[in-house]
């Protein structure tokens, strides 16, 4: 009946799933019976919105972003009896098409939009809503479904804090400070007297005492989203079915469903062994969290605890350059805990320690150096270097992964090589646009010529439209690089009708981490919710304390050599007692 499992998670029974099992037996058997027939009287399914949108006339493509402000807009939400829907307190914003609620990583580089935009109240929102989930469950799910309560997503609520705060000052710290706090205690669950070699849910504790982290759902169970594709991914390997499951939803954690990353042969989704890798965006993000932490404690007064997180970031910091860092490829990789070694796919998630100040400059260097000779196309910065199928690889570029990478490299100096990327993402950007009329999830960078729908994709779905985090980047490097900007649009007049409404003047661009002192201005509207006190979902499904098999002895430095690392033999399968 559906195409998109995560319709069939979507949709709303008109009464209790017992009491519609039981009419479902009742009336099944029966003559005439049809299993459509009977879930359009019983359930609701929720409409694409963004899907119907249709460029109007004459629209640039700042207006279309405008415009989708508003389609892609959501009202407080009203709870629904049996709906997978959590309700949210604000408005808010969605990605679009099949990505019908609000999602962690994802509200980061939309907000960079609504800032850019003068939305800063619709962005203020979104932060609420956010915190209120972290009060509510204890952590920010992967989206405000009932689904995604078993894991998280890339931990961005200190980063939305930075943008928060460079319009509304220093009180955007102090006053989300107990959802910061939780935040933190959610992503280090299990680390106190967690031995060495050890793992338990997103914490992993190194040979040499190192403290680092990894992806983790407490459920090992298919998703509910991707069900038929969970079960056949399990179904086509000897493992076991449970740590398949979980390795998927944790690459579902990480943002990047699904990338050679994460496979353990480089190209089969079937040896995918997320939960056994250190990974660079998460481990950085830790990091930012640690700091920002510590200067929230600061303003607070709390002069104990504002030392104590920034020890944390220096040791965790410390613990990134020794593990992820490759000084002979120049960049940084992912590192298997298990067996000690790092993986050898480079990707752009290399610039990631750029982007939140935390490499050196030599390293930025040659992080740089890399990305231009390994990663760069036509249209921009590929998400690794082959293509395998999986929608996070090659020929993919992401809006997300094009904005860090190319602010990263600003902010070390190489202005010349970010406005190149920028540049040539934009063209591939608003090239599309130009012939389809609308904004995508992802773009093909690596071909020469633009295709209307964007390229192949790759991946469980097919294109999606709208795009939040498209929208949000664009506006960000039209207002950061206007010449850039003014030759992109030249070569594309149809996508540079007068615009309805002039470029603001504020720049998401400058927003500062918590290290660089901000100008105070105007004070918060509103103050963040209080908590509810519900129990943190942390339970595991099976009743696992989660603990994992110890690793091999890690080296206290990670492994260089001239030629890509090598995989390793399939990892000692996970001892989640």
């Amino acid at each position: 009946m559906f195409t998109d499992p995560k319709v069939v998670s979507d949709i709303v029974p008109d009464r209790s799933p017992t009491d519609l099992v039981a009419l479902w037996k009742q009336e099944k058997d029966k003559p005439g019976f049809n299993l459509k027939d009977f879930v359009t009287e019983h359930f609701t399914i929720p409409a694409l919105r963004s899907a119907a949108y249709t460029r109007k006339p004459d629209e640039s493509v700042r207006d279309y972003i405008s415009g989708m402000w508003d389609v892609l807009t959501r009202d407080p939400d009203v709870a629904m009896p049996w709906s997978t829907l959590l309700p949210l307190p604000y408005k808010y914003i969605v990605p679009g098409g099949r990505f019908a609620e609000i999602y962690y990583w994802d509200s980061y580089f939309t907000m960079i939009g609504l800032y850019e935009d003068d939305h800063v109240d619709l962005m203020r929102d979104m932060v609420r809503d956010i915190a209120s989930l972290i009060d509510t469950y204890g952590h920010m799910p992967n989206g405000n479904r009932t689904y995604y309560l078993s894991r998280s997503g890339l931990p961005f609520f200190s980063l939305m804090l930075d943008l928060l705060a460079s319009h509304d000052g220093q009180i955007a710290y102090t006053s989300f400070l107990p959802e910061l706090q939780k935040e933190y205690d959610y992503w280090t669950l299990g680390a106190a007297n967690l031995p060495p070699g050890m793992a338990r849910h997103h914490v992993v504790r190194l040979q040499d005492g190192t403290l680092m982290f990894r992806h983790w759902d407490t459920r090992s169970a298919p998703r509910d989203e991707s069900w038929p594709q969970d079960m056949a991914t399990a179904q086509e390997t000897s493992r076991p079915s449970g740590e398949v499951w979980r390795d998927l939803r944790a690459g579902a954690e990480s943002g990047w469903d699904f990338s050679s990353r994460w496979l353990a042969d480089g190209k089969t989704l079937t040896t995918i062994q997320t939960t056994s890798l250190l990974t660079i965006e998460l481990n950085c993000l830790m990091v930012h969290l640690d700091q920002t932490l510590s200067h929230a404690y600061a303003l607070n007064g709390q002069e104990d605890k504002a030392s104590y997180y920034a020890q944390q970031a220096e040791i965790l910091r410390s613990g990134i350059n020794r593990f992820l860092w490759n000084e002979k490829q120049g960049a940084y990789f992912d590192y298997n805990w298990r067996t000690g070694r790092q993986t050898n796919i480079l990707s752009i998630a290399t610039s990631m320690p750029l982007f939140l100040h935390q490499a050196s400059v030599n390293q930025a260097d040659a992080v740089a150096e890399t990305l231009k000779t390994r990663l760069l196309h036509a249209g921009g910065l590929t998400a690794t270097e082959h293509p395998t199928g999986q929608q996070w690889d090659a020929p993919n570029g992401w809006a997300p992964l094009e904005w860090m990478a190319v602010k990263g490299l600003e902010q070390y100096g190489h202005h010349e090589f970010a406005a190149d990327i920028a540049r040539r993402w934009m063209a591939r950007v608003i090239g599309t646009f130009e012939r389809s009329g609308v904004l995508l999830e992802k773009y093909d960078v690596s071909a020469t010529e633009i295709s209307p729908t964007g390229g192949k994709g790759g991946g469980e779905y097919p294109m999606q439209i709208g795009f939040g985090w498209t929208n949000g980047t664009l506006v960000g490097f039209m207002n950061r690089y206007p010449q850039n900007t003014r030759q992109v649009l030249d070569n594309n007049p149809l996508a540079d009708q007068p615009s309805q409404e002039p470029l603001p003047p504020i720049d998401a661009w400058d927003a500062k981490g918590p290290e660089i002192p901000v100008e105070e201005r105007s004070p918060l509207r509103g103050v963040p919710l209080s908590s509810l006190n519900m129990e943190q979902f942390n339970k595991d499904d099976d009743g696992d304390d989660d603990d994992d098999a110890p690793a091999q002895d890690a080296p206290h430095s990670a492994p260089s050599s001239d030629k890509p690392i090598q995989h390793s033999d399939q990892p000692t399968k996970p001892k989640d007692q």
